[in-house]
């Protein structure tokens, strides 16, 4: 079986921290750099990891502020 895409083992981290309530909504996410730094990855899988979860609806950026945890229906 192939390795998880490193997008995709980010994106699932972030979402299980916010889907436990580690991020709650309203909070703000790392920054790219941090998220880079703490991977070992490029600022492109951080940006792919990012665009999935704000796709998905867990996520909401806002342009030159970051990206915050969205508030999720029925929760």
């Amino acid at each position: 079986m192939p390795a998880k895409a490193k997008w995709a083992h980010i994106a699932d981290q972030l979402r299980d921290q916010i889907a436990s309530g580690q991020l709650a909504p309203g909070d703000k996410l790392p920054s790219t750099a941090q998220l880079r730094e703490e991977h070992g990855v490029s600022a492109g899988v951080v940006r792919h990891a990012i665009l999935v979860l704000q796709m998905q609806g867990w996520v909401e950026g806002v342009h030159g502020v970051g990206v915050f945890v969205a508030e999720r229906p029925g929760a």
